[in-house]
């Protein structure tokens, strides 16, 4: 089930909302029944019997996750349950996520392996991660092993960040799985951010998508350089509007239940350096690889450069692999960290005014990007041709008609990815009635916009839900 549904919209979230505030509203255990059981449906949608693999991994952490508080409070190694619940949700990941690549590439060495055909389940990258946390999070002594399969069932299905996260670690809401306070300051401050995200995703990301999926399919050696630079400019915004937008709304929705989600973007393509890039960028994950792999193996205390180069290397290919069995992520992420490792050795960060750094910052995401996006690297290198020139002319029509069809929407684009929001709330304190009115206007408007769209069904599914 898509946020940008009219099943969602009209359906799905009213009949929660009702029923959480209305006959369960003093009941917190009901409540949180009813969340779980909404989740799996939520779920169960559009994946059927896969929501069978996601109870499987509730259930399969829930147990690792009490043996490891045993252990933990006897004051005996939790390393055995710890490796069983890395290797199990790992294994879980592999064979959905990746043994086809693997026996695809073993044959092309000259093995006969039989190609299973194996459906990859929406979101498991994302659950699976979000259930290891929990027996990680024990381990590690920041929250209690929960006996009630229930909470921990809620924690891992939650319908809000299910599918595209962002990935909640068990600290940042155990608390709040029992004893959270919902509020009309959260409920209605969630649901402003909620249209938000909703907004980014049908009035920019869908009408990006139409943009660069049409420049991104032709031929990149017939394209001119205007040509080949709109359509990697309309996916970087597409890529950006449809996750952060995804983010927005399930942070929206988590606190018009209660719960307090992390921020998963920062404006990234304000940022001035690659490092600051991915500060900003897919916050969740890049914590989770930086708490649960970076830091065990040592970090940045390590007194050997050559380590260093190891911690951030393995980050790197882990967090490539994360994203898709194919060997654009895997060089996606090498070109990632050799970058990051260029600007470490010549300490750029604050050294270029901020907007050439912010100009080279964007100029490295869209080379990288690329790779990203292209179905194999052969296509990203004959693109990278076209970036730079080699298609053949710089402009030419069909570059003056992208334009002057899509610069409107591309202006807003590239005006709604910076912080102008942050910048007019501090230009406007001290206008505090006049600003809610505004922005409960501009709520309205947008709203409005997208049902409309929504009503004739001009929506795609989120990016990421493939990850």
């Amino acid at each position: 089930m898509l946020f940008s549904s009219s099943v969602f919209l009209l359906l799905f979230l009213p009949a929660v909302l009702l029923l959480y505030y209305l006959p369960l509203r003093r009941w917190r255990m009901g409540q949180n029944i009813l969340l779980l059981i909404a989740s799996l449906v939520f779920y169960a949608w559009g994946e059927k019997w896969f929501v069978l693999v996601m109870m499987t991994a509730i259930v399969l952490n829930w147990l690792l996750g009490l043996w490891t508080g045993a252990r933990l409070s006897k004051g005996r190694s939790t390393r055995l349950p710890v490796t069983m619940a890395v290797v199990s949700n790992l294994s879980l990941l592999f064979v959905f996520k990746y043994l086809t690549f693997v026996l695809e590439n073993l044959n092309l060495l000259g093995t006969q392996f039989i190609i299973p055909v194996i459906q990859l389940p929406i979101g498991i990258s994302f659950f699976t991660f979000q259930a290891l946390s929990y027996v990680l999070d024990i381990s590690q002594g920041n929250g209690q092993p929960q006996r009630n399969l229930l909470y921990v069932g809620l924690y891992v299905s939650f319908f809000p960040q299910l599918i595209a996260g962002p990935i909640v670690k068990y600290e940042t809401v155990a608390e709040e799985i029992v004893h959270r306070q919902e509020n009309w300051a959260d409920f209605s401050a969630g649901v402003s951010r909620f249209v938000a995200g909703l907004s980014k995703k049908v009035l920019l990301s869908n009408q990006l998508a139409l943009v660069a999926d049409r420049i991104l399919n032709y031929d990149p050696m017939s394209l001119p350089m205007a040509t080949a630079w709109i359509g990697i400019l309309s996916y970087m915004l597409q890529l950006y509007f449809d996750f952060s937008g995804y983010s927005d709304m399930a942070i929206g929705l988590g606190r018009m239940f209660g719960f307090h989600f992390l921020e998963n973007f920062r404006y990234p393509y304000a940022a001035t350096s690659l490092a600051q890039f991915w500060k900003r960028w897919h916050i969740s994950l890049n914590t989770w690889f930086r708490d649960y792999l970076y830091i065990p193996l040592g970090g940045n205390k390590v007194k050997h450069k050559s380590r260093l180069l190891l911690n951030m290397s393995s980050v790197w290919i882990f967090s490539a692999i994360w994203h898709g069995a194919n060997w654009t992520y895997l060089v996606w992420g090498i070109l990632n960290f050799a970058l990051l490792m260029a600007e470490r050795l010549v300490r750029l960060e604050g050294k270029a005014p901020k907007p050439l750094g912010c100009l080279y910052t964007n100029l490295c995401f869209a080379f990288t990007v690329t790779i990203f996006r292209l179905p194999t690297v052969g296509a990203g290198v004959r693109y990278w041709g076209a970036l730079v020139g080699l298609g053949g002319s710089l402009w030419s029509a069909q570059s003056a008609y992208f334009l002057q069809e899509n610069w409107i929407l591309l202006t807003a684009g590239i005006l709604c990815a910076f912080p102008i929001v942050p910048w007019l709330r501090a230009c406007t304190r001290g206008y505090g009635m006049v600003v809610e009115v505004g922005q409960a206007a501009l709520t309205l408007a947008a709203l409005t916009a997208v049902t409309v769209l929504i009503a004739r069904g001009s929506y795609n599914p989120f990016i990421y839900f493939n990850f």
